[in-house]
């Protein structure tokens, strides 16, 4: 009964960690290809040929489900998949929708057309491939209208996050903010478009003022998750067992993993 959670890295642990909680009796495989990460900087054909076999690497572990705990992938190859490769007996969800849902305050599945929401300012901070996607902006006008959107390509944070440099990502992090509220000096709402983001939630908060609302993704997905499994229970895959895989260094992966979840992650080879 296992499912799939993959990640260009190790962003995707904030989603296992809210899943895992909300979910205690379901193992979840989390696959990272961290010896390709960052994802955000790469070209849509290349995000699409390494997550599909990623994707496929997690149904062999028996995840007839997975979760594309990245937004890059995603923003940039999840549509594709869907329309193009997945076969019918198997699913593949992204993390964006959930996140729209809740700014939108639609429930969960609710696929009325799209009407006036409350926020009408919105900042979204996401990698350069999600930026240019334009996905997020694609799936939020299935459900809101009147919203202005401002997308900041947030380059080297997720690089200082996985290479452990907490006072760069700070740096980084204020830089961008700063950078997006040139542009858009008042935005009564922040989205954080990558899993990486919710480890560097309290600095975005500082940086943007208590007055801005910053909707994170990991306990979204959590709640959307167990909504999905509820109504399709046959997506439960035959997996039985947790594990951690890696296509980087298991060693090296395992202890920035422990550091982030600040418990004990042991990385096998993928």
């Amino acid at each position: 009964m296992a499912v799939g959670i993959f990640d260009s890295g190790l962003g995707g642990l904030t989603v296992l960690d809210a899943v895992t909680k909300r979910l205690p009796d379901v193992p979840f495989i989390y696959f990272g290809d961290n010896a390709h990460a960052p994802y955000g900087v790469r070209t849509a054909d290349d995000i699409f040929n390494l997550t599909c076999a990623s994707v496929e690497r997690l149904w062999d572990e028996g995840c007839d489900l997975v979760i594309l705990a990245c937004n890059t992938a995603s923003a940039a190859a999840l549509k594709r998949m869907q329309e193009t490769w997945v076969p019918p007996e198997k699913r593949v969800l992204g993390v964006f929708v959930p996140l729209i849902e809740a700014l939108t305050e639609r429930q969960w599945g609710d696929n009325s057309p799209p009407r006036e929401v409350a926020v009408k300012h919105v900042a979204l901070f996401a990698t350069p491939a999600t930026v240019a996607s334009r996905a997020f902006q694609r799936e939020l006008a299935f459900r809101a209208i009147g919203v202005d959107v401002e997308a900041q390509p947030c380059g080297g944070v997720v690089d200082a996050i996985e290479q452990g440099d907490d006072i760069l990502a700070e740096a980084l992090v204020r830089s961008h903010v700063e950078a997006l509220k040139r542009r858009m000096p008042h935005p009564e709402a922040a989205i954080l478009g990558c899993t990486h983001y919710p480890l560097m939630e309290k600095v975005f908060q500082d940086a943007l003022g208590s007055e801005v609302k910053v909707y994170s993704q990991a306990s979204l997905v959590a709640e959307s998750l167990a909504d999905y499994l509820q109504r399709r229970p046959q997506f439960l895959g035959a997996g039985t067992q947790s594990k951690f895989l890696t296509t980087g260094e298991p060693a090296g992966v395992s202890n920035k993993a422990t550091q982030i979840l600040r418990r004990k992650i042991a990385f096998e080879a993928a």
